[in-house]
């Protein structure tokens, strides 16, 4: 589908990768694009550069009031894009209670879900429409040093495939955009080369437009896959290595 003209939804849109998002679709052509923000006071900078273009709306994903009041005041997105995540930073043996892993499957596979059910009758209203989820390498391999994060990633990936077939006989493109380590504050604590939001924007967009059901959108991510499938079982313990540091080696 064309990004000119189109209207679009970014969920954590007023920051990292969703701010990049926010400007590409912008420098695209988009009409009009809603910046998801738990508080709209965080987005004003993107509204203030494109007060005719950018509309700032509160989204807390996790609540389904704002999710119903998102597609009740936005009826004319015909791109949605997922970005909208969290990562504790915790294992799933070594963290205190369930809280975290209960959280980050909820932010990262129960939101998505939700914002997608909600919003599938409006995209397919529009002759031409996308969803774009962005996941995380970790949603390819399992990254035990990711608790939580990495099963909810794999968890959000099957789902997206899922909501592909559903969404197919109206015409609506679904994509998995697969994350490897960006410049943002959710990958702070990762060591190494980081790339930056923009280029995962870029790659999501081009993949949109060609509705392209899967892309890896950055080194890292094309690195991770590729090593899968040579030794998955290298592989496997390459990612063991993040149990034994704070720090761990692929992260969106």
């Amino acid at each position: 589908m064309k990004i000119s003209d189109s209207v679009a939804l970014v969920t954590g849109g007023n920051r990292g990768i969703g701010e990049a998002f926010v400007r590409a679709l912008l420098a695209g052509g988009a009409r009009r694009v809603y910046v998801g923000s738990r508080d709209v006071a965080n987005a004003r900078h993107l509204v203030d550069e494109a007060p005719d273009r950018v509309v700032a709306i509160p989204l807390d994903v996790t609540h389904p009031q704002d999710v119903e009041q998102a597609a009740a005041n936005c009826p004319d997105v015909s791109i949605l894009i997922n970005n909208a995540g969290a990562f504790c930073m915790q294992t799933l043996l070594r963290a205190p209670d369930m809280t975290s892993a209960r959280m980050e499957m909820e932010i990262n596979y129960f939101a998505p879900l939700a914002m997608c059910r909600a919003f599938a009758p409006i995209l397919g209203r529009n002759p031409q429409s996308a969803i774009a989820n962005v996941l995380s390498s970790g949603g390819v391999v399992a990254v035990p040093g990711m608790g939580g994060y990495s099963p909810s990633k794999f968890a959000a990936r099957a789902m997206t495939t899922c909501i592909r077939a559903e969404l197919a006989p109206q015409g609506t493109s679904v994509t998995a955009l697969i994350v490897g380590s960006v410049d943002t504050r959710m990958a702070s604590h990762v060591e190494g080369f980081k790339e930056a939001p923009a280029t995962i924007a870029k790659a999501g967009l081009k993949a949109i437009e060609r509705g392209i059901d899967e892309m890896d959108t950055d080194s890292m991510a094309i690195e991770v896959r590729a090593s899968l499938a040579r030794d998955p079982k290298a592989q496997e313990l390459m990612m063991r290595r993040s149990l034994s540091t704070d720090r761990v080696s692929t992260g969106r």
